[in-house]
Order: structure tokens, then C-alpha cells, then sequence
């Protein structure tokens, strides 16, 4: 019997391996920058295309970017001095904090039909060394071209809540949309 049990492990194990290797994400080509100037120093760019794509993620950031309700929760995610005060504010009047925007990335969407994105990314200070999307997906710490994960590449969302302590997607609260 004892055999049998272990025979059954093993086939079970292998068997979640198959499945979890089956449900692996595709990949997609980005590339990720730190700034414009990192950009135009890649032979596949040229200027205008990455300041155009760091327009189109900085314009995106203030609204797709993480929002807390005090700096103390934005700087347990991103740490010390990695936080700003974001354009709006709470439905109580007080200030929002989000996290600088650390750099961008930019490539082909639609499987690489001639349409273009681009967005902010940001480091935790969990992993300060990786690059993440507004949506908390892990793009790697590599810059320049390369492969990231297909739903990395999806448009962030607009964020409407705060973050009322540390940790990146933990309870949040509304706040108004009124610029500072």
C-alpha cells in the first residue's frame, strides 16, 4: 500500500508540472527603458519614437500609477524618497501619494500588427532591481529589448482607490478626482 501511495505522489506531481508548464503565459518583445536619453542610445530606436513613447507612459502615470493615502504607505512599497504627490485627492480634501515613475516600456501590441504601446514602470522596494507595470506585473531588470509577458503589455487601469497600508494591491479607499 505504502508504494502505491508513493507511486500516486509521484504521478500527481508530474502530472501538476504538465499542467502548470501547459498554463505558462506566451511572451512577447518590449523594451524597457530607464530614461529617453537610455532609449536613443538603441540602434532600433529612433529619438522620436522614444520620446514619444516616454510622452504616452508619463502621461498615463498619474492615473494608472498606484495611489495611498499617506506617504508612509507609498514609501513601504517603493521606499524612502521614491514617492510624489499625486494630482488628486481624497474625498476628505487630503493628499494622495504615489510612487515615481522609474521608466518605461514600450513595443508591439495586437501580435505585432504595426500598433504601438507604452507605459510606466516602476521598483518596489521589495525588488528594487526589476521593473514592475501599474498593475504590479514583474517586467524584469533587464533594459534594451526583451521578453515579457503577454498581459504585461495590456493597458494599466485607471487607479481609483487608495492604498490605506503598505503592499502593493492591499485595501484600498476612494478618492475624488479633483487636481491639486
Amino acid at each position: 500500500m505504502k508504494s502505491w501511495s508513493s507511486r500516486s505522489a509521484a504521478l500527481m506531481l508530474g502530472a501538476s508540472l504538465i499542467a502548470l508548464t501547459a498554463c505558462d503565459e506566451p511572451t512577447v518583445d518590449a523594451s524597457i527603458y530607464d530614461s529617453v536619453a537610455q532609449c536613443e542610445q538603441d540602434p532600433a530606436n529612433t529619438a522620436d519614437q522614444c520620446e514619444s513613447s516616454f510622452e504616452e507612459a508619463r502621461s498615463q502615470h498619474a492615473s494608472v500609477a498606484p495611489k495611498y493615502a499617506t506617504t508612509e504607505d507609498c514609501q513601504a512599497d517603493f521606499g524612502t524618497g521614491k514617492c510624489e504627490v499625486a494630482p488628486y485627492r481624497t474625498s476628505s480634501g487630503g493628499s494622495v501619494f504615489m510612487p515615481l515613475m522609474a521608466g518605461y516600456m514600450m513595443g508591439s501590441i495586437l501580435g505585432g500588427r504595426g500598433s504601438s504601446m507604452s507605459q510606466p514602470l516602476y521598483r518596489s522596494s521589495q525588488s528594487p532591481n526589476s521593473f514592475r507595470t501599474a498593475e504590479n506585473r514583474n517586467v524584469g531588470s533587464k533594459t534594451g529589448l526583451t521578453k515579457v509577458a503577454s498581459s504585461a503589455t495590456n493597458r494599466p487601469t485607471f487607479k481609483s482607490s487608495t492604498r490605506s497600508r503598505g503592499g502593493f494591491g492591499s485595501s484600498g479607499r476612494r478618492f475624488g478626482s479633483g487636481a491639486t
